[in-house]
């Protein structure tokens, strides 16, 4: 089979991913073999291929925005048949016997695993997961609009959360991309009011089709104080902003894997009057199907740049350089 695995870490102009041919993998006794469609291209496969996020291991094949057919399945995985669609996301493994598994925190897990990072992912024919870790896809979607759903959608939705909006809360959202603009329609879907602060145009203009009261500069000031903020750009120097732009009682969570030095901070102008600042740590599975069900029941739109899986090189480096509208998917043609 077609993979693409990270060779060097380095910016991408030195040709981090190369193209290689694989055997296709084997499940084993609780795994799902999956046929691969469709695979997002997230930033976390960015910084994995640039070495902001070191590889677990060499040759890592990248991408956990996964969505295919199952097409075998170990000796003793329940609930999946061979046909049905399934979702491969971020989480893979976690122990299940901490406190924080038991505490219902599994995304803490000193022992969780990460498909992408820690085991090959979805930049290929084919792919495997374990069982309990995949997801049933909600309908009426395309599989390429599904594959950002199950890690843009998923963390942006665990931000949302971390993010302590109230209802009907005047929400910031700082970067809109391919997380950021599924939040925002998540959010807006119950009813709050978003404020959108991003660089580039285009991204203003589509926040503005999906509903969102206004966008801005992300060094602009919101049109009004704001009850939380979600910093989904890997930009230290925004926490300062987005604090400041917080009304009392707000808080900041930061949706990245990776940020840049965040800046000295001010304890009166950025933090004071119980203004807080959280950091989002991948998902829990919970996570992953409450999301997966606001998307069945709001219809998404999800904004898509398709690419085929010999391009995948080609569609991170595009998404280094800002030029993806929306996220960009790596599609079976």
């Amino acid at each position: 089979m077609l993979a693409w695995e990270v060779g060097q870490p380095g910016p991408m102009a030195t040709g981090p991913l190369r193209a290689v041919r694989r055997p296709v993998p084997a499940p084993g006794p609780d795994d799902l073999l999956v046929h691969v469609s469709a695979s997002g291209v997230c930033r976390t496969d960015l910084h994995l291929a640039e070495g902001d996020l070191p590889p677990k291991r060499p040759g890592v094949v990248p991408g956990h925005e996964v969505v295919g057919e199952v097409v075998a399945a170990g000796e003793q995985v329940t609930g999946w048949r061979t046909g049905d669609k399934a979702g491969i996301a971020w989480l893979r493994h976690t122990c299940g016997q901490c406190r924080y598994c038991r505490r219902g925190d599994e995304n803490l897990c000193h022992d969780s695993r990460y498909t992408g990072w820690d085991a090959d992912g979805g930049y290929a024919e084919f792919a495997t997961v374990p069982a309990a870790y995949a997801y049933h896809l909600p309908d009426g979607y395309p599989d390429a609009e599904l594959a950002p759903l199950l890690c843009a959608g998923i963390i942006g939705y665990r931000a949302l959360r971390r993010a302590n909006l109230p209802p009907g809360g005047r929400l910031g959202i700082y970067g809109f991309g391919a997380s950021a603009h599924l939040t925002a329609q998540v959010a807006i879907a119950q009813g709050a009011t978003v404020h959108v602060l991003t660089r580039a145009e285009a991204a203003q203009r589509l926040a503005l089709e999906l509903g969102a009261a206004s966008a801005g500069g992300a060094y602009d000031a919101p049109p009004e104080p704001l009850d939380a903020a979600i910093l989904f750009a890997p930009a230290g120097e925004l926490v300062p902003v987005a604090l400041a732009a917080l009304d009392r009682g707000g808080t900041l969570a930061v949706a990245g894997i990776h940020l840049s030095d965040i800046p000295p901070l001010s304890y009166q102008r950025h933090l004071f009057q119980e203004r807080e600042l959280r950091s989002v740590t991948a998902n829990t599975r919970e996570d992953g199907r409450d999301l997966l069900a606001a998307a069945a029941t709001h219809r998404l739109r999800v904004a898509v740049t398709p690419y085929p899986l010999d391009a995948a090189d080609r569609a991170l480096s595009d998404l280094a350089a800002d030029r993806v509208n929306g996220a960009a998917v790596l599609v079976a043609f």
